[in-house]
């Protein structure tokens, strides 16, 4: 019955497209976030449904969109150039086999968050990419924030997302950093969403999964979405106009929420301040240092999944206090192919300095921009009371995601690349616009239809 639901639904989608030709790019994002066919038992699972509905996205764009108004931002260049290195890398991986079995999927990611600003040619459209991401991420944050009431919190990679399979959005540390990155999106549409008109009911439903964003790193008790939390407190600080207040009620509910939160999530966090103890800790210092050493020895990086060849040894340290007595017990412990555990590192072993360098200025020039956006509609005109706000929740999503990625191999997440493509697709559409706007005065004025919804 589970499958033929998601079949009746994502035919609908698709059907909708061929009225709507931009909806096969949000079919598209539904597909890469959620993942139907990993949901299903027989059906979707044996229809290539992303291939399918990118080859349509890109169709209807090529043959149907009006490419007058499209802009292309430099960091489109980067990001393919990005990809063009990346295809180099796999050619010479150490581990040729494995690194095409990542290489299938990150291909994909990066050729479409280049593609994608191009269609995001209006305000309506940005919208509702924001919107179909939220709520795809939605479907499986909720479900995760009611198995966290339900049971207490599962535990560190006990947590089932809908799925066994813990790999994209359906891993512990993965969803814990992006779903606290998206909350300031949600606000967002609390305020200036015109999809759903933001009333009583839509302001209830964003509360509420803000609160279950808030449950994630809960119920998967990973210690990056709680650093996550902290660091996206901060960032609402600039936009809050009661900062005394709102520092205030934080604490309070920061306090008042200690006594409810399960001992799994407590006991784990607390490795944070003995992080010599924690194995976990140790390995992934250990990991890092090994990669610092063979990106001095290949500085254009080893391919993806070179990891695999790594050999760590690192000793743990546990303190015991015996009758007032201080002890230090150590441990030596020796292991091999132990994953990145940090995008930076990622990045800087399969890619190098070079593709570390490229994916850093990716990632900066997009804070910049959303900065200089921010700055830039501060004291909107009629009708730009929307820009600011969303500037700033598009960098603040984006800085988060970049504190999860040093402690998760989220280098090619897709879901971020999306977040990335929304705000190439926000800073050539308002560029377009002040351009027509200081052609103004001095040009016949035409008269504008409507433009019919996502058309």
């Amino acid at each position: 019955m589970r499958d033929l639901v998601f079949v009746a639904f994502l035919l609908s989608f698709f059907a909708l497209g061929f009225r709507k030709p931009f909806l096969f790019v949000l079919v598209y994002v539904y597909i890469d976030i959620v993942s139907p066919q990993r949901l299903t038992y027989l059906m979707l699972n044996s229809v290539p449904i992303s291939l399918i509905a990118a080859g349509l996205a890109v169709a209807a764009w090529a043959l149907v969109d009006d490419k007058r108004d499209t802009r292309i931002a430099p960091r489109q260049f980067l990001i393919v150039l990005l990809l063009l290195y990346c295809s180099q890398t796999t050619r010479s991986a150490d581990f040729p086999i494995e690194a095409l079995d990542k290489w299938d999927w990150v291909w994909k990611a990066l050729a479409f968050a280049a593609f994608l600003p191009l269609t995001l040619r209006t305000k309506l459209r940005i919208e509702a990419l924001l919107l179909i991401m939220i709520l795809s991420a939605a479907s499986i944050i909720i479900v995760g924030g009611i198995k966290t009431i339900a049971s207490g919190g599962g535990g560190y990679g006990e947590l089932n997302l809908m799925v066994t399979n813990n790999s994209g959005l359906y891993e512990g540390s993965t969803i814990s950093a992006v779903a606290i990155a998206i909350i300031p999106v949600i606000l967002w549409f609390t305020r200036h969403g015109t999809i759903f008109k933001p009333d009583w009911m839509v302001k209830t439903f964003c509360y509420a999964l803000i609160f279950a964003c808030l449950l994630i790193p809960v119920g998967t008790s990973t210690r990056t979405g709680l650093l996550c939390i902290g660091l996206l407190a901060v960032l609402m600080i600039r936009d809050t106009k009661r900062k005394g207040l709102y520092v205030g009620a934080l604490a309070l509910m920061a306090v008042a929420a200690i006594p409810f939160l399960p001992s799994t999530f407590t006991d784990r966090m607390s490795t944070i301040k003995t992080y010599k103890a924690d194995e976990s800790a140790s390995t992934r210092l250990a990991v890092w240092k090994w990669t610092m050493e063979y990106a001095k020895a290949h500085p254009f990086g080893g391919g993806f999944e070179m990891y695999r060849q790594n050999q760590i040894r690192y000793d743990t340290e546990k303190v015991e206090k015996v009758a007032g007595q201080q002890t230090i017990e150590r441990k030596l412990t020796v292991d091999q192919a132990r994953a990145f555990h940090s995008a930076y590192f990622e990045m800087l072993g399969e890619q190098g300095y070079p593709g570390l360098a490229l994916w850093l200025i990716i990632n900066l020039i997009g804070i910049v921009r959303m900065e200089v956006l921010r700055r830039r509609y501060r004291k909107p005109m009629p009708g730009e009371e929307w820009i600011a706000p969303l500037a700033s929740a598009l960098q603040s999503g984006h800085i988060v995601y970049l504190l999860g990625a040093t402690f998760i191999a989220i280098a090619f997440q897709p879901f971020v690349y999306m977040l990335i493509g929304a705000q190439i697709g926000l800073d050539t559409y308002l560029a377009r616009k002040r351009r027509e706007a200081s052609w103004r005065p001095i040009r016949k004025a035409r008269p504008t239809a409507l433009e019919p919804i996502l058309s």
